[in-house]
């Protein structure tokens, strides 16, 4: 895994950028794209861009169960709100929050990996090293699924709710059997809040108790961290 290093978040959306931009000028076809406080930076710089994704295909990490696409909680709304209504692309994919059948909901997003294979996929990480909502524990050959949320997602996730009971807590997720079919994987972490998932993720063993872990074993992984959480990589 390739670390870069920068000043504070703002530097490391900068450096996100390079990489799509980098991305796009090598052709890529399909972005798998992350939601959460962590890319926001990155998806400003897009925004400020002339990149085009206009005939591109992008596929989201996940989706919370039981909520419309336009409620503002929703990551629908959000990959709308910081990217989507300023950078189209050709099509948008997020799994169906409100589908009847999560089995098949499921299995059909599966296909859609399978028939659009990610050239470029972000990622954040979870302070218990969870990337996607692929909890601790959760294995490694897995694909899509729903997910039950740790009670520390649920408290990390709360700050966007009026209140803890409104969190959701089950959500849609790419497996990380998904994930690691990704040509090329981008991980932002910023924050100190972060330091010791991304010091596990680098320096611990490849186990399933820090899922993030699992990116050893990719052969193209850039994380970019700030220099808070980066502090404890050896």
């Amino acid at each position: 895994m390739k670390l870069i290093v920068t000043k504070d978040e703002q530097q490391g959306g900068l450096e996100g950028f390079k990489v799509f931009q980098e991305a796009l000028q090598n052709n890529a076809q399909t972005f798998g794209l992350a939601t959460g406080s962590t890319p926001i930076t990155t998806y400003e710089q897009i925004v400020q861009s002339d990149l085009d994704f206009s005939n591109c295909i992008s596929i989201n990490l996940d989706e919370y169960v039981g909520i419309k696409p336009d409620n503002p909680q929703s990551y629908r709304y959000f990959m709308n709100k910081y990217l989507f209504n300023q950078k189209p692309f050709k099509q948008s994919f997020l799994p169906n929050g409100l589908a009847q059948n999560s089995k098949q909901e499921a299995a059909d997003y599966d296909q859609i990996i399978n028939q659009h294979p990610i050239d470029l996929q972000l990622l954040g990480i979870g302070q218990n090293g969870h990337i996607g909502f692929n909890e601790p524990g959760t294995s490694f050959d897995l694909t899509t699924h729903v997910a039950k949320l740790t009670e520390s997602t649920i408290q990390a996730n709360s700050r966007f709710f009026k209140n803890i009971n409104d969190v959701p807590k089950e959500a849609y997720s790419m497996g990380i059997g998904s994930i690691m079919k990704s040509k090329k994987i981008l991980l932002e972490a910023f924050g100190t809040q972060k330091a010791d998932a991304v010091a596990a993720m680098f320096n611990g063993p490849v186990t399933i108790d820090v899922p993030a872990s699992v990116l050893q074993n990719h052969p193209d992984v850039v994380v970019i961290a700030d220099e808070a959480a980066a502090a404890k990589v050896n």
